[in-house]
């Protein structure tokens, strides 16, 4: 027998591969990106454009903050309320949101959550949240210590 370590996806951690269409029905894998507070805003950025390089439509990707708005949701909501979620009702682009908002918005596919700052409890109440809008896969982007903490330890 020969084995053929191809078969395993570089940009997946751990033995379980890619996320296929059928992981949908099931809990969404979690990817877990290290960063400061700082650094979280730009790790999501780097992750937004990771999944848009590899082919992930725009439309299937929402972006949470737990601390300041990502500029992108600032500018919008300028706008007001109702012209800034009409985007996310439309579902054809990445869509960023606070949070705090992560109840209104609806599912979708890839959710990236930046832990980027925010009272202690915004990452506790966050987190699940964001597990729960994600149909298959979760990237979080912060200390993995608050993270692993709120997530379940071994993320």
């Amino acid at each position: 027998m020969q084995r053929t370590p191809r078969e395993v996806a570089p940009a997946q951690p751990g033995p379980s591969g890619p996320a296929a269409p059928a992981a949908t029905a099931a809990s969404p894998q979690i990817q877990l990106i290290p960063a400061s507070a700082e650094g979280a805003l730009d790790a999501a950025e780097e992750a937004v454009d990771l999944l848009l390089d590899s082919g992930r439509a725009p439309g299937d990707v929402l972006v949470l903050t737990t601390g300041a708005q990502h500029p992108w949701a600032e500018h919008e909501l300028s706008f007001g309320d109702a012209s800034y979620w009409a985007q996310h009702d439309a579902g054809d682009d990445v869509f960023y949101a606070d949070a705090g908002a992560a109840s209104r918005a609806a599912t979708r596919p890839v959710v990236v959550v930046a832990v980027n700052g925010g009272p202690a409890s915004g990452a506790a109440t966050a987190l699940p949240l964001a597990h729960s809008r994600a149909g298959a896969l979760l990237i979080v982007c912060g200390d993995p210590q608050q993270i692993n903490s709120v997530l379940g330890a071994g993320v």
